[in-house]
């Protein structure tokens, strides 16, 4: 409220509100984005919880006074359904409560559901498709495929996005009356349900909204379709049509045959269920364990939930994406509320205090490495701990909840939360909506349902009186087995061709064994389907068409062997480029909070190997370009000086400082608006002469980032900075400092550190001349917006699982984990270094740009599934 009003974001950083079209573009991530206060709808039902009811009623009355819901903007309905309409229908069922208790709320006449009713008709337009499936955005004001809308020309959608919204939508018609929103949010999951792989019971990733194909064959309980299965149990608690839990314990069966390889959640494809779809999990997933306790599988739920406090502990929160030797896969981590979730459950159904110290250690990490002056900022890289400016509504909507309910005890409520059931954005709907205008048969039948004779089925929602009959030993002998299997068992999966044959067929070639001057070779490749085309710049390009192959089972090895190949050559790009480095404002009164992201230079100190980083206060140079002799060497002696890009190479900038007696040096972007939160990190190359003279470490931020600094110096005059390969705990003595100025700090405590990781960055050799581009970055470094953004061609070619006969290969260090870079980039890492000098061709000669054979992939991948 103080720094973002009426904004949709605080954003924690710049202490300022993110308003959609004033910053640059996110890309999806922007989708949620509505003009609508965003954060202050979300967040609603959280201020009741925490007992703020005073608050509550202050925010509400915001809501209906300032929010408008007709703006020309286009959102995502799946994002504005679990956000706003659910936020709206959890405000009003907490007002209601409120004012039946008598003392808070006796002005409140229904408001926020005559809200959630407008938004609800905004969102109807959706739906006008044959299918049922909505589409995936919408226009606030002009709906779809209207022309005013730039929307409605979209044919795919995720089978979350179109199967997360019963909850929301019945609950709408029940509080309403108004049957339209329920019955739209019905057809929607029965389409979804009648187009389910039918020999696997799986579902998709992605799906065509007009046809009903499946678009991205993959499937697993993380993104894109997590909250589609957590929506069919829950409807069945909330709405009791007993087709819901039919459906959810039919591909529950499909999820724990296939999907499930205790401790892990490994994708598969739904037409080959046995057959790996990558070898990396999604943070998402971790709703996982909390709903398996709704549905009473207790065992399964607490090994996941190890396993990802394991992965958390080894880098303080989880990453956006982890391998299956828990190496960091994508290194974000926007402060996903899923696994406080799971740790709530969990504590509910055992009893066991070990939750409360998981739940411990979240809120530690959290006040130690998140919290930034003005609210908490999301990781930009968790291995390096530095920031981006952010902080999603669902921090405070779910994050919030879910902590203060795993703490409070039932005199800390002021209503009895088993009264309601919690939306994926962890609203509140209450239970009683059940048997309120019921204008739905109560049963729809399932078509092609059979029972399964599965012992999990006898409990829906838990009992911990037969499930742990007075044995709070339960969970820990559960746990007791995986304790060590992150840091010390660094276990290699097995796919589950090789697992179901026993020892298998084995790829008859591995990638880091082909030579392509060996005729055997080019034998074997022709019997997998895998054809070599020779191109006119003398590289080789590797193509495979599974109908080509001599066997079904001779196409399944060329498939793994191309995955391998992509693997192998992301590995080798990632080996020859450098780390990112992270710049800490340690000064008051930020005292190490900031950590900004900061691309290396390939000249002077390396940070990496001087662990303690550079210290020391930052000032700005005279020329500001450094371009010639430092004019004002007495500011910047002892100092480490920030200065523009442009004009001159960075080696050039580097010796002037240097000679001034600079101790480190930031080169700021001129670009305006430029920062590492949508644009790839690059490496500051040399002038092509020897840079051995350059002996202090220089960074290079983004404008963005680097006016952070800019503001604070303005602000605060002295502002102190630590240049180093990752974010340092705060200085004790700061931190007792910074305790005396600010109650709101959190505890110094001990932990833990994450290993430092290299990670995708491409180089720069030269700063270009005044009036060109000055975003000039190697095309190797571009790194996709969105993380699934090219997934359709490429990773559903990942689906190779390193097997047993990886043995001669070195094994992964675990304890150095991490050193295999990754910027939200598709592709599998892999920790076996191959050394390619005795190989007739480098790689670059085997390998073609993919870029080209994109087309191709595609056909293969139609071959293939």
């Amino acid at each position: 409220q103080e720094h973002a009003y009426p904004a949709d974001e605080l954003m924690p950083l710049t202490c300022r509100g993110r308003v959609r079209g004033q910053e640059p573009s996110r890309g999806d991530v922007d989708d949620a984005l509505g003009k609508f206060s965003l954060t202050l709808i979300d967040t609603l039902d959280t201020l009741v919880v925490l007992n703020k009811t005073k608050e509550f009623e202050e925010a509400v009355k915001k809501v209906i006074k300032d929010v408008n819901l007709d703006n020309d903007i286009v959102v995502s309905v799946f994002e504005t359904n679990i956000r706003v309409l659910g936020g709206l229908l959890g405000g009003h069922s907490v007002a209601i409560m409120l004012k039946e208790k008598g003392e808070y709320m006796q002005w409140y006449n229904g408001e926020l559901l005559h809200m959630a009713k407008e938004l609800g008709y905004k969102l109807l337009p959706a739906f006008n498709t044959t299918s049922g499936l909505p589409y995936p955005r919408v226009n606030l004001k002009f709906g779809v495929r209207h022309p005013e809308a730039r929307t409605g020309t979209e044919t795919d959608t995720c089978t979350a996005c179109a199967g997360t919204l019963i909850l929301e939508f019945a609950a709408l018609s029940r509080f309403t009356g108004t049957s339209i929103f329920e019955e739209y949010a019905r057809k929607a999951l029965d389409f979804i349900w009648e187009k389910r792989q039918r020999s696997s019971n799986l579902v998709g990733v992605t799906i065509n909204i007009h046809t009903g194909d499946w678009v991205r064959k993959d499937s697993g309980v993380g993104a894109g379709i997590d909250s589609y299965y957590e929506y069919l149990l829950k409807a069945y608690v909330l709405l009791g049509d007993d087709s819901f839990l039919e459906r959810f314990n039919t591909h529950y069966d499909a999820i724990m045959r296939y999907i499930s390889q205790p401790p892990l959640l490994l994708d598969v494809h739904i037409h080959k269920p046995m057959l790996n779809a990558r070898t990396w999990m999604d943070s998402l997933l971790a709703f996982f364990p909390g709903l398996q306790v709704l549905k009473g599988d207790i065992r399964p739920a607490i090994e996941t939930h190890e396993m990802l406090y394991q992965v958390i502990k080894k880098h303080n929160f989880l990453p956006e994406a982890f391998t299956t030797d828990f190496r960091v896969h994508w290194a974000q981590h926007p402060l996903r509320p899923e696994f406080a979730e799971s740790t709530y459950f969990l504590y509910k159904a055992t009893g066991d205090p070990y939750y409360l110290e998981v739940g411990k250690t979240l809120i530690e990490n959290l006040n130690k490495y998140a919290r930034v002056p003005c609210g908490f900022a999301a990781m930009k890289d968790v291995r390096t701990g530095s920031h981006e400016d952010r902080m999603d509504s669902f921090f405070l909507a779910e994050m919030f909840k879910y902590l203060y309910l795993l703490f409070a005890d039932k005199e800390d409520m002021i209503f009895d939360i088993e009264d309601y059931i919690f939306t994926t954005e962890a609203h509140l709907l209450p239970l009683w909506l059940s048997t309120t205008n019921q204008t739905i048969p109560k049963k729809n039948t399932t078509t092609e349902y059979t029972e399964l004779d599965d012992s999990n089925f006898d409990w829906t929602c838990p009992n911990t009186q037969i499930l742990f009959p007075n044995d709070p030993m339960f969970a820990q002998s559960i746990r007791e087995p995986l304790k060590n299997v992150v840091d010390k068992s660094c276990p290699r999966g097995i796919s589950r061709v090789e697992e179901s044959l026993g020892s298998g067929p084995k790829p008859p070639l591995r990638a880091r064994d082909f030579m392509a001057s060996n005729p055997e070779h080019l034998e074997i490749l022709k019997k997998m389907g895998v054809s070599l085309i020779h191109l006119k710049d003398g590289r080789v390009q590797l193509v495979q068409h599974a109908v080509q192959a001599a066997s079904s089972l001779d196409a399944e090895d060329g498939l793994r062997f191309m995955q391998e190949m992509i693997e192998l050559s992301s590995q080798q790009q990632k080996e020859q480029q450098l780390p990112p480095r992270a710049v800490q404002i340690v000064s008051h009164p930020f005292f190490g909070r900031v950590v900004l992201t900061a691309g290396p230079a390939q000249f002077g100190m390396d940070l990496s190997k001087h662990k303690a980083g550079t210290r020391g206060f930052v000032a700005t140079i005279k020329p500001y370009n450094g371009c010639s002799e430092i004019t004002n060497p007495e500011a910047v002696k002892e100092k480490i000086a920030l200065m523009q890009r442009g004009q001159c190479m960075f080696a050039e900038k580097a010796r002037n400082i240097q000679k001034a007696g600079a101790i480190g040096g930031i080169v700021i972007d001129d670009n305006e608006g430029s920062s590492s939160d949508t644009a790839p990190l690059f490496q500051m190359a040399g002038d092509g002469k020897n840079t051995d003279d350059i002996t202090i470490p220089m960074l290079f931020l983004f404008n963005k980032e680097g006016n952070i600094i800019l503001d604070a110096i303005r602000e605060y005059e002295a502002v102190e900075v630590l240049l180093s390969d990752k974010a340092k705990d705060r200085d004790l003595e700061m931190e007792n400092m910074d305790q005396k100025l600010s109650e709101n700090d959190s505890h110094k405590q001990n932990s833990e550190e994450a290993t430092s990781a290299s990670q995708d960055v491409g180089a720069v050799s030269e700063e270009p001349e005044e009036g060109e581009n000055s975003d000039v970055t190697d095309p190797d470094s571009l790194a996709p917006a969105h993380a699934d953004s090219d997934s359709v061609s490429i990773s559903n070619q990942d689906s190779y699982v390193p097997g047993t006969d990886e043995a001669s290969a070195p094994e992964p260090a675990c304890t150095q984990g991490d050193h295999q870079p990754q910027e939200q980039k598709p592709e599998t890492e892999s920790n076996s270094k191959v050394n390619w000098d005795n190989k007739v061709q480098p790689m670059e000669s085997i390998l073609a740009d993919w870029n080209e054979d994109i087309e191709a992939f595609e056909m293969m991948e139609k071959d293939e599934l």
